[in-house]
C-alpha cells in the first residue's frame, strides 16, 4: 500500500510541476484535472470517501468547467469560424 501512495505522490509532483512550467492554458487545465483525479484516488486510499467525492466534484468538475468558461470568455480558446470552413474559389 505504501508503494501505491508513493507512486501517486510522484504523479502529483509531476502534475504540479508540469502545470507550472506549461505555457498553454488549455493544456494546464487538463493537467489540473488529472491532478484532481489523482488527489481523489489518494483520498480513497486513505479511506476518506467524503473528501474524495468533494475533490472529484469540485476539483475536477466545477473548477475545470469554470476555467473552460473563463478561457472562452477571454477568447483564449479559438473558435472555428464559418469563413475558414468555406472552400476557396
Amino acid at each position: 500500500m505504501n508503494f501505491l501512495i508513493l507512486i501517486l505522490l510522484g504523479f502529483l509532483i509531476v502534475c504540479a510541476l508540469s502545470v507550472c512550467l506549461n505555457k498553454n492554458l488549455l493544456t494546464s487545465i487538463v493537467i489540473f484535472m488529472s491532478y484532481s483525479v489523482i488527489m481523489c484516488i489518494i483520498w480513497i486510499v486513505l479511506e476518506s470517501p467524503d473528501l474524495a467525492i468533494t475533490e472529484a466534484a469540485v476539483g475536477a468538475g466545477v473548477t475545470s468547467v469554470l476555467f473552460f468558461i473563463t478561457l472562452k470568455k477571454i477568447h483564449a480558446m479559438k473558435e472555428e469560424s464559418d469563413d475558414e470552413n468555406k472552400p476557396q474559389i
